[in-house]
């Protein structure tokens, strides 16, 4: 028997990008978005198109840069958002405005101020003139999962009504339990006359533990589209993750009457692009893409895999992307080696002289790396990545740092073309490396993130660090990789004041949102 098509609509560059510090400059957005392309994801939400110059941008650059996925941008009931987000779409294969407005009591009268008649109205007048722009609209009621239950039916009717194809019920604070937020789903399919005429989409926060449980607890319910974020990414406790709604589908077809068409290998190597570009670790013992997901130290475990693996795995480690893509590259690896392991992995390279520069800093690697795994090779166009001005260059470092006394850094800055040097003390060799640089750079930011990932197993591997800086209330990433992890914290600090001095920082993309 055929089973339903399950949409998967991954939002990782809107609400993911709404977690603390997760923001992402235009060509790490453009790189996940091929990313989730090789993925098969069907819908990509790439941004809040009226948010700010940068979020238009990164929608229209990811419109263009992917065809095989439908591309969305996420609007407010308001024709000044609409018009915004159809425009970034423009240079999209497929594209679809996202609106939405607040359903719940609470959201409608002490936020929007408004009766439910006039939220109705502004619903329906919104997703009318969305569908003049484009053909496909989808419409959320914000904060679902506490709202009037009569009111939903009346505001969903209408909605489709005047011509959303796709209708989101976000638990947008996280407030539902799995029993009672799939009888809504199946009340709401059941009470709307006219629910068949659209996809019914589910947007749930984990707040409680409980987003992909609440998922696909919708899914049984007739749900048919999943709103969800690569490695759970998202506000405050983040959002379903993606890998675990597929993977629970995929592995148990005995129960849901649904399939995806995502390609499964991807996810991992989607996982750790994903990680790395924000900064956010993915923690051991995490569904799927944690490193411990597949390993097994019990000795009755072990041994149980290793006479018959489903004894106590219930997936292979391979069908999610584990074990695939080891090495790369190597030393004696040529260019065209490199630039055609580029183009399989999705990253845009440019011009022949962009081609070049990285390819000095690959060989530069491989003298340091026996190995050159995906993940290297991912860090190392993230560390590559131009910014607006390059004020600040790193010209030498050299810390000590022994029992007993105090570590010091001394390091020489190319400050536009001229070379400052200057000593300091911290409590680590890479505070008192932070302490140096600012000692030049006099910048008045505040250090909220020092994030070190290791991209690879073994001794030798590249240190990805994350450094996140505020200013005035605005933030920055900054990303650096070395094999020596004091050089890493140096390049990423560097990094993100060069980006502030470039105008690059944003405030926290939180506004409104489902």
């Amino acid at each position: 028997m055929s089973k339903d098509k399950l949409v998967i609509f991954d939002t990782t560059m809107r609400d993911g990008e709404q977690s603390p510090g997760a923001s992402m400059t235009l060509d790490e957005k453009v790189r996940i978005g091929k990313a989730l392309e090789r993925l098969r994801v069907d819908v990509i939400e790439a941004g809040f198109a009226i948010a700010s110059q940068g979020d238009f941008e990164s929608v229209r650059a990811v419109a263009a840069a992917v065809k095989d996925s439908r591309i969305c941008s996420l609007s407010r009931a308001r024709a000044e958002d609409i018009d915004r987000a159809a425009e970034a779409l423009k240079p999209a294969n497929a594209g679809r405005i996202h609106t939405f407005i607040a359903t719940s009591p609470i959201h409608m009268k002490y936020k929007l101020r408004q009766a439910p008649d006039a939220v109705l109205e502004s619903a329906v007048r919104a997703v009318r003139y969305a569908r003049n722009l484009v053909e496909d609209v989808e419409f959320s009621c914000e904060d679902a999962g506490r709202s009037e239950i009569d009111f939903l039916c009346r505001i969903i009717e209408a909605a489709i009504d005047a011509g959303a194809r796709t209708i989101n019920i976000p638990d947008t604070v996280g407030y539902a339990i799995p029993g009672q937020f799939g009888d809504t789903i199946g009340q709401l399919l059941a009470r709307i006359p006219n629910a068949d005429k659209a996809v019914f989409s589910v947007h749930c926060h984990n707040d409680l533990g409980l987003a992909v449980a609440n998922s696909l607890s919708a899914v049984m319910q007739g749900a048919r589209q999943v709103e969800c974020t690569i490695n759970g990414l998202g506000e405050r406790a983040g959002n379903a993750a993606l890998e675990e709604i597929v993977m629970a589908v995929k592995t148990r077809p005995d129960l849901f009457p649904v399939e995806t068409t995502i390609w499964t290998p991807e996810i991992v190597p989607t996982s750790r692009l994903v990680s790395g570009i924000t900064g956010f670790p993915v923690q051991p013992n995490k569904a799927i893409v944690g490193a411990n997901a597949f390993a097994h130290e019990s000795g009755i475990h072990q041994d149980g895999v290793l006479k018959h693996r489903e004894t106590y795995e219930i997936m292979r480690a391979e069908d999610v992307g584990w074990g695939a893509n080891k090495m790369v590259l190597g030393k004696h690896s040529g260019r065209a080696a490199f630039r055609a392991r580029l183009d399989e992995l999705g990253i845009p390279v440019g011009s022949d002289n962009s081609l070049n520069q990285l390819f000095v800093r690959f060989k530069e690697l491989a003298d340091k790396k026996h190995e050159i795994f995906d993940e290297d090779i991912h860090a190392l166009v993230s560390d590559a990545q131009p910014n607006a001005v390059e004020v600040f260059k790193l010209a030498s470092l050299e810390v000590t740092s022994k029992t007993g006394t105090k570590p010091e850094a001394r390091l020489t800055l190319s400050v536009d073309g001229a070379e400052k040097a200057v000593t300091a003390t911290g409590s680590g060799p890479v505070d008192a490396t932070f302490r140096a640089i600012e000692a030049v750079a006099n910048s008045g930011t505040t250090l909220e993130l020092y994030s070190v990932n290791a991209i690879t197993s073994g001794t030798d591997s590249q240190g990805e660090v994350t450094v996140r800086l505020s200013q005035a209330g605005r933030i920055i990433n900054g990303h650096g990789a070395d094999t020596d992890i004091v050089i890493a914290s140096a390049k990423a600090y560097l990094n993100a004041l060069n980006l502030l001095r470039g105008g690059v920082s944003r405030a926290h993309p939180q506004g409104e949102a489902i």
